[in-house]
């Protein structure tokens, strides 16, 4: 006995059928996928330029799902049949979502690559997707991902209408997307609503779930119950994702934001006077300290949306690397510098790679110096050491330039309540001494001499917005550095 599983993605975009080029599945073929528990097809009930429909049917194997399984389910020997994973649309069918639409999952689309940022009128269809909590949940998880959920609970059966609902709903999502968005999306949160996996979750799932939500997951309100759903509730899995997860600034604009959005620059200052925006007296700061430094090579840990080096690659340096942990980030970048157009001569000088600043990366090792700009404020305090041992440590550059809210300055933001961080997403925010303990500390583990800047206007009672300090490793040709 073989049973079915669908999902259908459909658009009314202009030259609709244009589709089949992310997806890498032609339109005029029907396509099968061998996978571990059955077969994927992949085929188009319609294809027109008004309208473009794909469908991923993916035929489950009953037998198939307990082949080689050992004695896991001993207590109950007919655990592994009787289930309901044949008929509906959970893990299985994300992962067959995954292998089979991987390309386009990825943002990758050599022949049409101007398709890959198209936001597409899309509506996806699942017949019966498990959701434990019921419509509630889904609504939770793909509303503030700008989608319109219709969540329709199936009946136990539609004979007895007195036996009330199954824990499966038949849902729909409409939205305007693009599709590399959308089918992450799906891929993350089909698991997440039936909360449970036909596969065992262990560390490597953490690796999964911040690799495919990389680009969302860390502004979405439900992460944490998201995290804990997709790890199948075990908590440690969910801890380690969530703190990987803070490290994403997917959503941080060049600046100060919360309630104080822009207001770098507009201080509270009674003659009102124009100032130049804090994000570029931020980026000019940095460069002047490379440049004093003399450092030809750099990496921008955490580079965002690639402002920096940008600047950078402007200025001439020999070679430059921009990381961050969200590949969408990373297209951003890709976009802003002009990566597929630039000369080659130029082009040979950059690049750009996923990564962590808290996790030892040899492709970021052996620079001159690493730039560490409006990043830490973003980690949970107790990963500090690891980016302690990540950077100074491991990647060891000469110098290393950090720069950082000042927590006293915001008294200067009439915008900001009391008590309240410059941003949502920050951790936490340092004052001027609590960074020079910080910074003190951690070179003088690794043996780095420590200076300090201002970064912006130096208020005389509570400082500059900005906080800069520079960590110059000691006994290097340029001598042993001190504060100043």
């Amino acid at each position: 006995m073989i049973d079915r599983v669908l999902l259908t993605v459909s658009t009314t975009a202009d030259r609709a059928s244009d589709l089949g080029f992310l997806l890498h599945k032609h339109p005029g073929r029907v396509q099968a996928f061998p996978q571990s528990v059955g077969t994927a097809h992949v085929f188009y009930p319609e294809a027109t330029e008004e309208r473009c429909t794909v469908a991923l049917l993916l035929e489950v194997d009953p037998v198939a799902l307990v082949r080689g399984k050992g004695q896991r389910d001993a207590g109950f020997s007919l655990a592994q049949y009787v289930n309901d994973r044949p008929y509906a649309a959970s893990s299985m069918l994300a992962v067959a979502l995954g292998r089979v639409f991987r390309s386009a999952l990825a943002g990758r689309c050599e022949a049409r690559p101007e398709l890959v940022d198209r936001a597409w009128p899309l509506e996806v269809h699942l017949p019966a997707v498990p959701c434990r909590g019921g419509a509630a949940v889904a609504e939770r998880m793909f509303t503030p991902l700008g989608w319109a959920v219709e969540a329709v609970p199936v009946p136990l059966d539609d004979a007895l209408p007195e036996w009330g609902d199954s824990r499966y709903v038949d849902l729909r999502l409409r939205g305007t997307q693009r599709l590399a968005d959308a089918l992450s999306h799906l891929y993350v949160l089909l698991p997440t609503l039936d909360a449970a996996k036909h596969y065992w979750v262990g560390a490597d799932e953490v690796d999964k779930l911040v690799r495919a939500g990389g680009g969302w997951l860390a502004g979405h309100p439900a992460r944490e119950e998201i995290a804990r759903r997709y790890l199948a509730h075990r908590r440690t899995l969910a801890d380690s994702a969530l703190a990987r997860l803070a490290e994403v600034d997917d959503v941080v604009p060049d600046g100060p934001d919360h309630a104080v959005a822009e207001a770098d620059d507009l201080l509270d200052d009674a003659s009102a006077r124009q100032v130049a925006p804090l994000a570029r007296l931020r980026r000019e700061a940095v460069l002047a300290r490379l440049r004093e430094v003399g450092a030809r090579t750099v990496v921008d840990l955490g580079c965002g949306e690639g402002e920096l080096l940008s600047l950078l690659l402007d200025e001439g340096f020999e070679r430059l690397l921009g990381t961050d942990v969200s590949s969408r980030t990373l297209r951003t970048a890709a976009r802003r510098l002009h990566l597929d157009t630039l000369p080659e001569r130029m082009r040979s000088r950059i690049d750009l790679v996923q990564s962590s600043v808290t996790y030892a990366d040899a492709r970021v090792a052996g620079f001159d110096a690493a730039v560490l700009m409006e990043v830490i404020e973003h980690l949970d305090p107790p990963r500090l050491g690891a980016l302690e041992r990540a950077v100074l440590g491991a990647a060891a550059p000469a110098t290393v330039v950090i720069t950082t809210p000042n927590a006293e300055h915001n008294v200067r933001y009439p915008q900001l309540a009391a008590g309240h961080l410059r941003h949502h997403d920050h951790r936490f925010e340092w004052t001027r001494a609590e960074l020079v303990a910080w910074a003190h500390a951690a070179a003088g583990r690794h043996g780095y001499g420590v200076e300090t800047f201002a970064v912006g206007e130096d208020d005389p009672e509570v400082g500059p917005p900005t906080q800069m300090v520079v960590l110059r490793r000691r006994g290097g040709a340029d001598g042993e550095e001190g504060e100043r």
